[in-house]
């Protein structure tokens, strides 16, 4: 008895890398996402709540923009968020996957409050600041420098390590409240007077002027320098790194001493420049958010300030939503990821493409 040979038929569509695209029609894709998530989220909204979706993004809206003092905290908050975000991009443009920008930046605020709590009464301002910089930069760098030596080293997990150091700063915090602190109620009295210096009469404006700088620094850095282009090839290939003489221990070291530093400023401008004390959330998880803004604007620094302003435009939003309509943080927070989820997805659509399978002659009869 003969075989039956069976052919299997091809599907209908597949999907395909997509070549170059024009920079319209990023934006085109992109805005499409933004509109089809507004479009859910209010449906969303009016099934759940029964609230007016025109009235929700309004509040969201005034939220961010109806007063002055609100427009400088988004600001601020955006700056924060995105130095944070710069923080971990050369280390994860280099595929080294450092998750611990949350305790880079918590130590960095720790050694600035222990220069400020031990050495303000001590020194003139202009060289306390300068001591403040110089131990959070410090702080920063030895708290990311302790796994880039263990993984050039030994090849260690770089993800649970600097995940792990997280805790550790969390821990350190905490011990140093609980021990400096004499009242015992575990709450560092704010110091204003030992803080950065104030511009015009603003606190936050130099905290965003310094993050503007370090934003528009590793740009060129990481475009154009030797050093950003060692990056780029390490990330790639590290065989390929090694085979064109590329010093690949010396590359991770050399840029989580990078991040660490930057992580270690963040610290210093916000317990420095904002809060004047500390605890352990004076972070309140930014170090984890920063994943995401780095992720989405593709290791660009210029493009994750778009995306660390979308980020905290959402969770003011989020915030004056449960204020003045008095819907829950819960319901905010599903609307929040809905917008996230369709920018996220919207990334499948620039990249590849849906194609229409040519079929054989033998399939069509």
């Amino acid at each position: 008895m003969g075989k039956v040979s069976k052919k299997l038929k091809s599907p209908p569509f597949h999907i395909a890398k997509r070549g170059e695209t024009t920079w319209y029609y990023g934006i085109i894709v992109r805005a499409v996402a933004i509109l089809s998530a507004l479009i859910i989220s209010g449906i969303f909204i009016t099934v759940v709540t029964g609230k007016n979706p025109l009235i929700v993004y309004t509040t969201m809206f005034d939220g961010v923009f109806g007063h002055i003092d609100r427009v400088w905290d988004m600001l601020h908050k955006t700056a924060i968020l995105l130095g944070i975000s710069l923080a971990v991009t050369p280390a994860f443009k280099m595929r080294f996957w450092n998750i611990g920008a949350e305790g880079q930046v918590l130590i960095g605020g720790l050694a600035t409050v222990m220069v400020m709590l031990f050495l303000g009464d001590k020194m003139p301002l202009p060289l306390l600041i300068l001591v403040m910089t110089c131990a959070s930069v410090i702080a920063g760098i030895i708290w990311a420098f302790v796994p880039a030596f263990f993984k050039a080293m030994w090849n260690t997990n770089e993800t649970l390590f600097t995940l792990m150091m997280n805790y550790v700063a969390i821990q350190l915090v905490a011990w140093f409240l609980k021990f400096f602190v004499k009242s015992g109620s575990g709450v560092l009295t704010p110091m204003h007077e030992y803080g950065l210096p104030v511009l015009f009469g603003n606190e936050q404006l130099l905290n965003i002027i310094i993050v503007v700088v370090v934003t528009v620094a590793l740009y060129i850095y990481l475009k154009y320098s030797k050093q950003g282009y060692e990056i780029s090839v390490v990330g790639e290939s590290e065989n390929t790194a090694k085979y064109i003489g590329i010093n690949v221990k010396k590359v991770i070291i050399r840029t989580l001493i990078i991040s660490g530093a930057i992580c270690g400023l963040m610290g210093l401008l916000l317990v420095g420049g904002s809060t004047h004390t500390i605890n352990t959330e004076v972070v309140g998880g930014r170090g984890f958010t920063a994943i995401m803004v780095s992720w989405l604007a593709k290791f660009h620094p210029i493009y994750m300030i778009l995306t660390a302003f979308l980020i905290v435009f959402l969770e003011m939003g989020a915030s004056q939503l449960n204020m003045v309509i008095g819907i829950s943080s819960s319901i905010s927070d599903i609307m929040t990821g809905i917008i996230l989820f369709f920018i996220i997805g919207c990334e499948f659509f620039l990249r590849y493409k849906i194609v229409r399978t040519k079929r054989s002659k033998e399939e069509v009869k």
